[in-house]
């Protein structure tokens, strides 16, 4: 589509109610230039539904829009200031190389950020760049894509484009910019900040924003804070369960990591597990393992529990009053993220309906998967087809026997094995970005400019419940290797 003039429109319809807010919560800037941008993934389905032009947007103006060359019409960029617990140590933080570029308003009404990640430095990048390297760009890409198509709220790639600059890391790599689109940017951290350095105007404000912005149609009560606190809690139960139920770890679950939205947020030393195991660690610099897989609800409580902390002196004008609404409300995450977890894993396995010894089925399935290092994504997927034989665990005198335990739970059910099985086939997903897939697309990407691995391994994981042909070989698992699997944050 072009206009009078003969220029192709890229669609873009940006508001910045953020930029509302009281200035302590953000710094104006424009992004910094780069020399020889070029776009090298494109959203398609993404773009459409944002009510992008995708023609517009992957010409030469678009693509300087993607790269921070050019600031798109009704634009205000800014970077927002927070604060956060990293391993439990509270600091000053901030978009240290991501500039919000406004709030785009789809066709159907919705608002959704706009943001560049590695647009360069920032007042919060401290001893940063502010740049990105190709690598993790692409990273966040394919996981946040995956975690989509598997049902997981999350944030989403637009777009990546590289700078034809280098970036300085370990070695020197291909730069390159994301384009991440998110229901908003509001953290825990956001309001560990207003707490910390904003005044108690600030955080009514930042509170109040909050509201508008994720539950403008709610019913929030006499008690609008305590409302907002019972619902991002209710959010966060829903999100950290799906996680769990896939074996996604995400690596650093630090309060400025966690959205407000129930979205999963900030991708840096993510995977998914292969061997089923707790204590499962990927991130290169969780020595203690402080964000191991099964330490995960824990921390979403503990996050929450700062979160809540924020928020005293709205909760109500006594303080002992606010800090037993706060204590209240944070006791119900456990229970309800217990909640969603064993529904989640009843219908992994079938089951409708509920029975008291249905979660001490589940937990002796996962012990015997842990001591006999089965996968977790296939031992699933095999239990799905009926076809135990294609697990680790096959021939086990104790897996025999909860074997026959599972086939009498299902047959205590109304609906018939069919009926199960669809349920299952909708709950296991076929494939996962397997890490050794990940890295062997990235490598080839990085290395040799070949993004075919990429674009096919995004194929195949857009249709994650496919169960496919073609999806077969991507269950594999890597080579056994006596080096642990590592994955680092990128900046």
């Amino acid at each position: 589509m072009q206009n009078r003039e003969g220029i192709i429109e890229t669609g873009w319809n940006l508001d910045s109610t953020y930029a509302r807010l009281p200035k302590i919560f953000y710094s104006n800037l424009n992004p910094i230039a780069v020399r020889s941008p070029k776009l090298v993934f494109f959203n398609y389905p993404l773009a459409t539904s944002l009510g992008l032009n995708v023609e517009g947007l992957q010409n030469k103006d678009g693509v300087a829009m993607l790269s921070g060359n050019r600031i798109p019409e009704g634009s205000f960029p800014i970077a927002q200031a927070y604060a956060g617990h990293q391993f439990g140590h509270f600091t000053m933080l901030g978009d240290g190389r991501a500039l919000l570029l406004g709030e785009q308003i789809t066709p159907s009404g919705e608002r959704f950020d706009i943001q560049l990640k590695g647009s360069g430095r920032t007042p919060y990048s401290r001893q940063g760049d502010g740049r990105a390297a190709l690598g993790p760009m692409l990273r966040e890409y394919i996981i946040s894509e995956a975690m989509n198509a598997i049902g997981i709220a999350t944030t989403r790639s637009l777009a990546v484009v590289t700078t034809g600059e280098s970036v300085i890391r370990e070695t020197d790599l291909p730069g390159a910019v994301l384009t991440r689109v998110a229901a908003s940017h509001l953290r825990v951290g956001t309001f560990q900040y207003a707490s910390k350095w904003g005044t108690a105007e600030d955080l009514r404000v930042l509170a109040d924003y909050t509201l508008q912005r994720h539950f403008p149609d709610a019913d929030a009560g006499e008690n609008p804070y305590l409302f907002l606190l019972q619902e991002v809690i209710k959010r966060q139960a829903v999100l950290i369960a799906k996680w769990q139920l896939v074996g996604f770890i995400h690596g650093v679950m630090n309060t400025d990591n966690m959205a407000l939205s129930g979205e999963t947020i900030d991708y840096g030393p993510c995977a998914f597990m292969d061997a089923y195991d707790p204590a499962t660690v990927f991130s290169s610099i969780d020595l203690q393992g402080r964000y191991a897989y099964g330490n995960q609800p824990h921390i979403a409580g503990w996050n929450l529990a700062r979160f809540a902390e924020t928020l005293l002196p709205l909760l109500h004008v006594n303080q002992a009053e606010a800090v037993k609404l706060a204590q209240d409300a944070i006791s119900d995450f456990a229970e309800l993220y217990h909640r969603n977890w064993l529904a989640g894993m009843r219908a992994k396995l079938g089951i409708f309906n509920e029975e008291i010894q249905d979660e001490s089925l589940i937990k002796h399935l996962l012990d015997m998967m842990h001591k006999h290092g089965a996968d977790y994504t296939n031992t699933f997927r095999a239990l799905t087809f009926d076809m135990p034989e294609d697990t680790a665990l096959f021939g086990i005198a104790e897996f025999v026997q909860w074997y026959e335990l599972w086939q009498m739970r299902l047959g205590r059910q109304q609906e018939s094995k069919t009926i199960s099985q669809q349920l299952m086939r909708s709950c296991n997903p076929a494939v996962i970005p397997r890490n050794h897939r990940v890295e062997a697309a990235l490598d080839a990407a990085v290395k040799q400019e070949d993004y075919s691995l990429v674009e096919r391994l995004l194929d195949l994981l857009s249709s994650p419940y496919a169960h496919s042909t073609e999806q077969a070989d991507y269950t594999t698992l890597p080579e056994l290797s006596t080096r642990s699997y590592r994955t680092f944050c990128g900046t």
